[in-house]
């Protein structure tokens, strides 16, 4: 993880969409009920995008709060990366319509398609542009509308997903600033990828009649399958980011997992005898909302007082592909 510089984390921000889908609501639309959802998930609610507003809306009122909070002005940031699966089109990227809205001029921009990983990954790919010198300020931003995908005929999958956006400042650290980004790990495992997957609408299932008339436009899940995975990868990443810099749990003051499934976040936490006291829950708030889960979490940790300016926080995250990862950094 050598480079020229280390970044740092600059500014945070987040936006939840106004409107509330809540478990009661939900008993009105399939065969679920609070109780059954909560036991199994921690969700208690999740957040819906209004009609007229697409993914990069939700980014770029969370990225105008974290340049504000990083006290910068857009025309200070070298780059942006969206990590998203449910971006404004197949093409071009959200990340464009992002840049043009914020009014960015000429400036990288790029979307990342690695579900609920996908701020890891970003944050991962901006580490590196700082690291060689090459950018100092570069927005990442995680953010979904999974609504839209979603079947409300299934209850396995539609009780889970939100909509959301959170989003960080990566910025070049001053030398002797001990408030960096350590380390960041990240994987895939492709022989696993039909264990959470949207069928229709790429270049094997392209849009059509068929492909609604089955259902291929809505996410599909295999959902224990997934909840064995998830737990064994984010546990193999925290050790994993553990080991690299030699420390143990007891040195880390907050675990900011991906916002799943709050079972999930129990399992991966008790791997590690870590207190839940000291893990980020969230999830009862927002459901799951893949690329945007981390960074909502965080904001909000920040903004209630838990995380503090120089406390040492692991991330970690899965999601389909399926992709994980971990970043330990000193906020």
């Amino acid at each position: 993880m050598a480079g020229l510089y280390r970044s740092r984390v600059a500014g945070i921000g987040s936006y939840l969409p106004e409107k509330v889908l809540t478990n009661f609501d939900l008993e009105k639309m399939v065969e679920t009920n609070d109780q059954w959802i909560v036991e199994r998930t921690g969700i208690e609610r999740r957040h819906v995008a209004n009609s007229d507003q697409a993914t990069s809306d939700l980014c770029v009122i969370a990225a105008q709060k974290a340049l504000q909070d990083a006290q910068l002005k857009i025309e200070d940031v070298d780059m942006i990366i969206v990590g998203t699966v449910t971006g404004d089109h197949q093409m071009p990227s959200t990340a464009c319509f992002v840049q043009t809205k914020l009014g960015a001029k000429n400036i990288m921009s790029f979307d990342i398609n690695a579900a609920c990983s996908g701020f890891l990954y970003g944050v991962t790919i901006a580490d590196q542009f700082i690291r060689s010198g090459m950018y100092k300020n570069i927005l990442v931003i995680g953010a979904e509308v999974l609504t839209r995908y979603m079947n409300y005929k299934d209850r396995e999958t539609c009780i889970l997903f939100g909509d959301g956006a959170g989003a960080w400042i990566l910025s070049r650290a001053q030398e002797g600033d001990k408030n960096i980004i350590e380390s960041s790990h990240s994987h895939a495992d492709g022989s696993l990828a039909d264990l959470l997957i949207l069928p229709g609408g790429g270049s094997k299932y392209p849009q059509s009649q068929e492909v609604i008339d089955k259902g291929m436009n809505f996410m599909s899940m295999k959902g224990r399958e997934i909840f064995k995975n998830a737990v064994r990868t984010m546990a193999l990443c925290c050790r994993e980011a553990l080991e690299y810099n030699h420390i143990s749990p007891d040195q880390v003051d907050w675990i900011v997992p991906h916002q799943a499934n709050k079972r999930i976040i129990e399992a991966v936490a008790d791997q590690f005898k870590f207190p839940m006291e000291r893990v980020i829950v969230y999830v009862n708030e927002t459901g799951n909302t893949s690329a945007a889960s981390i960074p909502l979490a965080f904001d909000w940790a920040v903004k209630n007082g838990k995380i503090k300016r120089g406390q040492t926080i692991l991330l970690t995250a899965f999601g389909a592909g399926l992709t994980s990862g971990s970043i330990l950094l000193r906020y």
